[in-house]
């Protein structure tokens, strides 16, 4: 087994073991007596809803690809190679599913620095969409308005830096006279960089940032019928812009898959707004991960296995750690 693998294993295990610790810190015996209730349909339903979000996201990535006029990969082979980037789901802000890029190089010869800015254009599309969700909802949630505050200020910033081109240029002349291994990287950069720009104009979020808007809010309609299954009476807004909320302060607070935050406010959130009992906010908690963090994850190890069956030769050896971590290969 890679190096890589063997990482990325043993950060799951360690979530697994971190959502042990926080169900018994949270009340085992609360949550089995709803558990004991709970009706066993709303979790496959739930299941159905993440995968509804991979697929709208799959879409995004399709489109990026015919964006940077990326063409002529099989669209099984495109879909197996996004599925592949949920292996490195659980890395700060998900910036491991630069992953998908090294595996598309390996498998069809698209350069790495061509699609690494989609991982970055993903996210941002991404925090667009929570951000819309969450202020459509915030009147039902206005805890969730500090960080659709702090979310739309993080993708301003991030579009200022992409589409102005100085500070962008001069990072780049600062690399490239330092030398040293940083400075054989800063051609690859301004390629990224370049492409990036292509992504984050204007014209070219609106269709990312809808399927965004379509696709979390599938994963939150998922922490609503989970609610359902259980017997607790949520609005549909209110599950949609708790899960928003939670998501995006998740995303910007840089720790593995959000880890512990995501779940902390997810349970907070139903417990202060939702008025929940605090057994069925913790097994909903627990389930709404289950059904799309860890779902994600077994996924993107499913799509791998069938992509080391198709592309034997290719990924014989699995992408460099290096590579994925820098997104140059």
């Amino acid at each position: 087994m890679s190096n890589l693998l063997r990482r990325v294993l043993l950060v799951t295990l360690l979530g697994v073991l971190l959502y042990g610790l926080f169900v018994v810190y949270t009340g085992v015996h609360e949550m089995g007596a709803s558990l004991a209730q709970f009706r066993g349909g709303a979790f496959w339903l739930a299941l159905a809803l993440a995968s509804f979000n991979y697929l709208l996201r799959f879409g995004k990535w399709q489109y990026y690809l015919a964006r940077l006029d990326i063409r002529g990969i099989p669209a099984i082979d495109s879909l197996l190679v996004f599925l592949s980037g949920f292996v490195l789901t659980i890395t700060p802000g998900k910036v491991g599913e630069v992953f998908k890029s090294a595996v598309l190089a390996k498998t069809h010869g698209v350069a790495v620095e061509r699609t690494a800015s989609i991982v970055i254009a993903d996210r941002l599309t991404d925090v667009i969409g929570i951000v819309v969700l969450i202020l459509v909802g915030s009147a039902t949630f206005p805890d969730g308005r500090l960080w659709a505050s702090l979310g739309a200020g993080a993708v301003a910033l991030a579009l200022v830096f992409i589409l102005w081109q100085p500070p962008a240029l001069w990072l780049c002349d600062r690399l490239e006279r330092r030398r040293g291994n940083l400075s054989r990287f800063v051609p690859k950069l301004r390629h990224a960089l370049s492409s990036l720009r292509v992504l984050a104009r204007p014209r070219s979020l609106v269709v990312p940032a809808l399927l965004s808007v379509l696709a979390w809010g599938a994963e939150g309609t998922a922490l609503y019928v989970l609610l359902g299954g259980f017997g607790q009476s949520v609005s549909l807004s209110l599950a949609v812009v708790v899960y928003a909320s939670a998501t995006l302060a998740g995303a910007l607070i840089p720790v593995p898959g959000g880890l512990g935050v995501v779940e902390s406010l997810l349970r907070e959130g139903l417990l202060g707004f939702g008025h929940v009992t605090l057994g069925a906010a913790t097994a909903s908690m627990i389930l709404v991960r289950l059904a799309t963090l860890w779902w994600a994850v077994l996924v993107g190890f499913l799509a791998l296995l069938i992509l080391r069956w198709r592309f034997p030769a290719a990924l014989a050896e699995p992408p460099r750690p290096d590579a994925v971590q820098s997104g140059i290969s």
